[in-house]
This record gives structure tokens, sequence and C-alpha cells, in this order.
């Protein structure tokens, strides 16, 4: 018996090797919950990193290897991606399209290839060949064409057709040959008939023609047969057209727009205007010297057309006669001279041509811009020496000619011209000077030219010019102010020319009207200071206050005029005692101020109220007060506590209501008692009227009713028992239904009403457990909700994570490769500096062994 083989032990699963300790993390519980089950409470950071860089390497790696690379496989079978044909379908397409692809031509140039081509369908072998013989005959009807025959008859050559057509006629007639000259004949009698064959052709054609188009006329005429009126009225009429048909064709009729051309800025519109003013004072200046608008041109002398000019004869006898002195000659002085003396002369005439040429410019503007060269005939002789602009110079002033007090008679004639130029007054004086004595139409024109010429954009210094133009109109606004009578009307025409400039330039405009203002309130403190007292001022600052509410925005909360506007006519209303009746329509010009001041922000004016109570009290009897209070500057009793009481009757019956004039605050001083009477009716009056608009005005305010009470008291008690016109009773009356109707009555003060806050109760909240091990309180849906999103931002993290690591991997990865690129770099350069010594080294050697030689 043989031994028994020893059994082999069976394979053993690999026993999984014990991982190395310092690689094992071991993520500790802070407790242990009985019965949960935990997951990764032991992990192995290196083998899940080594994982990771693996999966990058195939996945992360290799695209940005590839990231650069654009290589993409398409299937261009035919079909491949249309579903809708069949497998046999495709494969009859492709084998369509293979086969033609192998009989197309692959190169246009290649003559040599198998192909047959063609002319007109026929193919060019065949057509080579010469089998299609062309019969003469068959061409002959053609026009413009020669046939065989004609033409080997005619040119020659036809010696083998003649032989050939004879050869022919023998086999067939057997009978004698014709010569050439009986074949030429018989060739143009065919020729001859074959020609008169066309013609008829051509003409029963044309006949046909004819005849067609004359059927035609007889057809369309039964056609275009129009029907009768009477057949008409039995159709149906037309409809009407709609508004929208209407507006349509309205449309259609309308005017196109025209380009037009491009607008001009505000620079050039100026240097025009300028430019024309300028022309036209040329031209007056011109008319005003007496010299004829042809006389500066020269006029050349007539010619005749057989004219040589060769009568040319000289002046005088430019000769001269040599004298010598000491061997020299001693004519060059008076040559020198005399030819200082022409050169002189030119210049002159060069100066005069200039001066020519521009007043004919100036002369050609006038009559090209100006429509109105004779519009203004009432000026001055000397305003055109005042009308010089001054060079403006550093360390020059401007050089101007004043007025001759002998001219002031000669310069308010009115068969004077007014200037077209005016340069910019430096001065208040000069601007008096050029206005004085002129009427209100040329005060503005002159202002309104003065403007043009020195408009900011012709010059730079003209804005400061304009801005001092501002002051002194101011001031001369002020005087005519206090002129006796005052010039209201120039003075309203001005105010214009002063918002324009004021709209051009604001801030020396607003410091202009604040440095007048403040003026009037330093004479005011004063005066104040000095008697204790100050009265209304004169007509002038008035009128700066209205000015000021016309140039500047009066609805601003402050205002850097508006607001020491308000201040001054505040002051003049509680300062300034009430002590004629001057200072009355003084005062009652300030509350018209006041109210258009505060039209539209309808801010609450006291002084205003105060004033208005004092006019009413002072107009009527005195008597003890009640329900009212009177202010500074009116009393209770005193001289001038019944100012404004009339007791005629005859008076109060032929007082009529008007409007009250601003001339009555000057020069009352000579009235009657009549009319002194009619002007207190006229400011009580106009007194009513301003305390209705405040009625009017402060109708809304939570205060109204303490504010128009005292006024309310008065009207009540004392205005309405006076017997004053009908009119102002009415007016009293409209007022106290005004206030009646406006009055609020007051809601009493309660304490606020509010719910009474209930007992805290302290009821258990009872909270369903709808799931164990869950945060509760909430329903299911918010439970879902806040799961995704703690899922959402676990997943949020852990992508960041990715994100982050792959980053890392790239960067890794990039700083191997310039590792490497360097690395390989370096080996080049090593390698190239050794084979570079070995070629010294060799080189050296082979230089040392021709030296021992």
């Amino acid at each position: 018996m043989g031994k028994a083989r020893p059994r082999r032990p069976a394979p053993r699963a690999p026993s999984k090797a014990n991982p190395n300790p310092f690689e094992v993390k071991v993520n500790r519980q802070k407790f242990h919950i009985l019965g949960r089950k935990t997951r990764h409470d032991v992990g192995l950071p290196g083998v899940s990193r080594a994982r990771a860089i693996r999966k990058r390497t195939q996945t992360l790696l290799k695209e940005y290897k590839e990231r650069d690379k654009s290589n993409v496989f398409k299937d261009k079978r035919f079909g491949e991606y249309d579903h809708s044909l069949t497998p046999e379908e495709k494969m009859m397409k492709r084998f369509a399209l293979e086969h033609q692809r192998h009989h197309e031509k692959k190169n246009i140039y290649n003559l040599n290839e198998d192909e047959e081509l063609t002319h007109y369908g026929q193919s060019l072998a065949d057509i080579e060949k010469h089998n299609d013989i062309v019969d003469s005959d068959s061409d002959a009807g053609d026009q413009g064409t020669l046939s065989a025959e004609l033409t080997a008859a005619h040119f020659g050559g036809g010696g083998g057709l003649l032989s050939k057509k004879t050869s022919q006629q023998e086999g067939a007639e057997g009978a004698k040959p014709k010569s050439r000259k009986e074949l030429i004949e018989e060739l143009i009698a065919k020729s001859k008939q074959e020609k008169r064959e066309r013609q008829t052709q051509r003409e029963d054609a044309l006949e046909l023609t004819e005849k067609l188009d004359q059927d035609w006329k007889e057809i369309h005429t039964l056609l275009s047969h129009k029907t009768s009126k009477s057949e008409n009225k039995e159709k149906k009429e037309k409809p009407k057209p709609d508004a929208y048909d209407m507006m349509v064709r309205e449309l259609g009729f309308e005017m196109k727009a025209q380009p037009s051309n491009r607008m001009k800025t505000e620079e050039q519109l100026a240097r025009e205007e300028l430019e024309r003013l300028q022309k036209l004072e040329a031209e007056r200046r011109r008319r005003m010297l007496g010299k004829d608008e042809d006389e500066d041109r020269k006029r050349p002398a007539h010619l005749s057309a057989d004219d040589l000019n060769d009568d040319f004869i000289l002046d005088k006898d430019d000769r001269r006669l040599l004298s010598y002195t000491d061997g020299k000659m001693n004519v060059e002085e008076d040559v020198q001279e005399e030819q200082d003396r022409e050169a002189g002369g030119q210049e002159n005439e060069e100066e005069e041509g200039e001066e020519g040429s521009e007043e004919e410019e100036e002369e050609d503007a006038e009559e090209s811009g100006s429509a109105d060269g004779h519009s203004d005939l009432e000026s001055s002789v000397d305003s055109e020496e005042e009308s010089v602009q001054p060079i403006g110079g550093q360390g020059q002033s401007p050089v101007r000619t004043g007025l001759v007090p002998g001219r002031e008679k000669a310069q308010r004639e009115p068969g004077a011209e007014l200037p077209y130029t005016f340069a910019a007054p430096e001065s208040c004086e000069e601007l008096r000077s050029l206005l004085a004595g002129r009427p209100l139409e040329e005060q503005l024109l002159v202002l309104e030219r003065i403007r043009k010429c020195s408009h900011p954009s012709l010059a730079e210094g003209n804005k400061a010019k304009l801005e001092k133009l501002f002051s002194f109109l101011l001031e001369y606004v002020g005087d005519l102010a206090t002129n006796d009578p005052p010039n209201l009307r120039l003075i309203d025409k001005l105010a214009v020319h002063l918002y324009q400039l004021c709209q051009m330039f604001p801030s020396s405009a607003s410091d202009a009207v604040r440095f007048v203002l403040r003026d009037a309130m330093h004479d005011m403190e004063a005066m104040i200071e000095a008697k204790g007292r100050t009265v209304f001022p004169g007509l002038d600052v008035l009128i700066y206050l209205k000015i000021a509410g016309l140039l500047f925005p009066t609805s601003d909360f402050r205002h850097p005029v508006v607001t020491p506007a308000l201040v001054c006519m505040s002051q003049i209303l509680t300062k300034c005692l009430v002590l004629s009746l001057q200072d009355v329509v003084k005062g009652l010009f300030v509350c018209c101020l006041f109210l258009d001041y505060v039209s539209l922000s309808q801010r609450f004016i006291p002084e205003l109220i105060s004033f208005l109570l004092g006019i009413l009290y002072i107009a009527t009897p005195n008597k003890q007060s009640q329900g009212h209070t009177l202010v500074h500057p009116f009393r209770a009793l005193g001289k001038n506590s019944e100012l404004l009481l009339v007791s005629d009757e005859e008076d109060i019956i032929t007082w009529q209501r008007g409007r009250l004039s601003l001339h009555w605050a000057t020069g009352l001083s000579t009235l009657t008692a009549t009319k002194a009477n009619h002007i207190r009716l006229s400011c009580l009056a106009t007194g009513l009227a301003l305390l209705k608009r405040c009625v009017d005005m402060y109708g809304a305010l939570p205060s109204f009713r303490a504010v128009i009470w005292p006024l309310r008291a008065l009207l009540a008690e004392r205005l309405v028992a006076c017997s004053h016109p009908q009119e102002l009773k009415e007016l009293s009356r409209s007022i106290l239904t005004e206030t009646a109707r406006q009055t609020r009555p007051f809601r009493p003060l309660v304490c606020e009403r509010s719910r009474p806050a209930p007992l805290r109760l302290f009821a258990p909240r009872l909270v369903k457990v709808l799931e164990f091990g869950r945060r509760q309180g909430s329903s299911r849906e918010e439970q879902e909700r806040k799961r995704l999103v703690h899922r959402h931002r676990r997943e949020f993290k852990g992508a960041v994570r990715e994100i982050r690591k792959d980053s890392q991997f790239l960067a890794r990865v990039q700083l191997s490769e310039i590792l490497e690129r360097d690395a390989e770099r370096k080996r080049k350069v090593k390698q190239l500096f050794s084979s570079l010594a070995t070629q010294e080294g060799e080189w050296k050697a082979l230089r040392r062994k021709k030296f021992k030689k």
C-alpha cells in the first residue's frame, strides 16, 4: 500500500488586518442613550483620505487634464437620429448616398476623369464628328441669317456646293447641268420670293392685330356702359364713412413735419443781438452825420468800350535836379521825406478804408437783421459818446465821456434817435444820466439794450457788470418811489428787468435785496434807540418788500431773503406808530404783502390779525372794550384812537368803493375834508376785505375760534351799529356769517378710553406628542420643514467641504506639475552645461597639443 497523501487544509478567508491604532479615531459620545444605534463611532481618517484621493484621481484629475480638449464623437450617418425612419429605409438611403459619392466628380479642374461633356443636351464627342450637317433650306425663313447657298455664291468657296448640287441634279434629272450664271439667277429669284413671302406675312399679322384692336374697343365700350340715374337711385345708397374712416382720411391730408434748422444756444443769440445793435448804431450815426449810403464807396470812372488806357497823364513832375556837395548827391533827404509823406498818406487811406468797410458791414447787417431802423426817434446826441465801451486792462480805468450840461436840452429833443448800443453803467449816477429825461418806453429799451450788449457770454467781465446793474437798478427804483408823486408805472415795468437779472444771477440779487432791507431795519432800530418810537418807513422800503416777494419764492420754510423780509414787515406792523392816514395806508399795504407772502404756505401771522383789529377799532367810537384787547402800536384812548371814524352823513352817502391807491401813502397834506373821509372809508373797506381773506385762509386752524373771537366781538358790537355805507355793513355781515360757519365747537378733554387688561391665566399648554425623540411643539408640516432645512444645511456644509478639498487637490496637482517642469528644466540645463564643459575640455586639450608641437 502506498502512503496516503497528506490532505491539504482548506483555504481560509484572509483575516482582516488589524488597523494601526494611531490611525483609528474614536468619536466619543457625551451621553450613552439606551437603545440608540450609533454609527461612525470609530473612524479611519487615513483610509477615508486615501479613498477620496483615489476617487478624485479617477474623476477630477481626468477632467483637469482634458479641460482644454474638445474632441466629441458624433455619428453623422444619415438618419441615425431620425426615429421616424425604419432601419431598412436608413440602409437604402445610405446605399444611395454612397453610390452618389462614388460617381461625383472629385475635382472640378481634373479633365482626365471619365466624364461625358455635353452642349445643349448633345454630347461634345458627337458634335466633333460633324455628323449633323445643317441644311441651308431649313433656315431660309429666319431673318438676319445667311443660307449656305447664298454664302457660297457671294463670298466664294461655293464651287464645291454648286458642283455638288449639279451632280445631284444630274443624278435626279439626267439633264444638262446648269451653268453658273443660271444658278445665280435662280438663287436670286428664290431669295426675292422668300422676301416677298415674309413681307406678306408681316402685313397679314398687322391687319389681324388692327382688327383685334378694333373688336376689343367695341367690346370694351359694352363692358364700360354706365348705368342711368334711375338705376342708381334704385340701388342701395352707399354707407356713410364712420368716424374712424374720416380720421384716417384727415391724417392722410395732414401736413407732415418738415426738418427745421438747429436751435441756437443762448450765447449765439446774444452775440447775434449784439452785432445787430452795433450795426444799427453805425447806421444811426451815418444818418445823424448826413452821410449818404453810397458816399464812402468808390465809384469807378466810366470807360468806353474802345478805351485802351493809353491816356495816362502824370499829376505832377516827379523829376528832380541833381546837386552835389563835397562830391555827394544831396537829393536823398528830399526823396526820403517824400517817401515818408507818401507812406503816411497810404496808412491814413488804409485806416479810412477799414473804417469804411466796417461801416458798410454794419449797414448791411442793419438792412438784413433790423426791421425798426427808424422806430426810436427820441434820443440824445451825446449818448453816443457814452456808448463807447471801456477797455478793460490791469491798472487802467474805463474812460467815459459824461454829459455836457449845455447839451441836456438838446438831449431831450424828440427829433434825435436812440442809440442802439449802450455800455453797462459803472455807477448809479451814470444809470440815472442814461435814463434821465427819457419817456417810459425809451428807458425800458435802453435797459434792454444794455443787457443785450453786456451779455455774460460776449465778454469775460460782463457778468460783474450786470450784477452791478441789478444793484443800480434797485437803487434807481428806490429813487423813483421817493419822488413826489412816485412813478409807480415805471417801477412796475422795471420789475420785469429785475426779475430777468435775478434769474441770471440769483446770488448777487439776493445779496443786493438783503442789503437794502438791512439798511431799512438799521434805520428803524436807530430811531427807536434815539426817540423810543419810530414811524412807518418810506414808500421805497415798501416797494423793496414787494419786489422781494416777486423775485424769490415765498413758500419756503426758510429763505435768505424772504425770511428777513417777513421779519421786517412784522417789525413795521408792531413798532411803527399809526399817526396819520398815510400810516394807515402803508400798514394796509404791508398787510396785503403779508397775505401775498403766505398765500401758498398759509402760515399764521399774529401781527397781521392784531393790526387789522386795530384798524377796525380806530374806525369805531371809543367805548369800553369788551372781549378784545389792543396791542401796540394802537391805543384805546388818545389823539388817534378815532382816526378812521367818519361822522359826516353826506360824505358817507357820496363815497364809492374803489381800490386803495398807493399814491395816498405820500402827499395827503392838501386834502379836503370830504376827500379825507372818502380815504378813511376806503381804508376801512380794504381792512374788511383783508379780514375776509384771513378768515378764509385760517378757517381750518384748530385755534381759529380763539384767534377770530376779538374781531368778531368788535364787528358784532360796534362796527355794525355805526353809520357806515350799506356796502361796508354787508361786508361785515358776510364776515360774521363766514366766521360762524367755520367756527368749530371745542371738545371737552376726557380720559382715553381703553379696555381693561385681563388677568394673566396660568393654564397649562397641552402639546400633542407626534413622535418621540423629535422636537415637539409644532405640527407635522412644520416638523417636515424643519427636517428639510436641517438636511439642506447639512448638505450645504458637506458641499462646501468637498469643494474646499477639491480645490486643495487641484492645488497640489498644479504644484506637482510646476515642480516637475522645474526639475526637467534644471536637468536639461545641467545636461547642457555638462556638454559644454566636455566640449570646452576637448577644445583645450586640442589646443595644448598644438602648442606642444
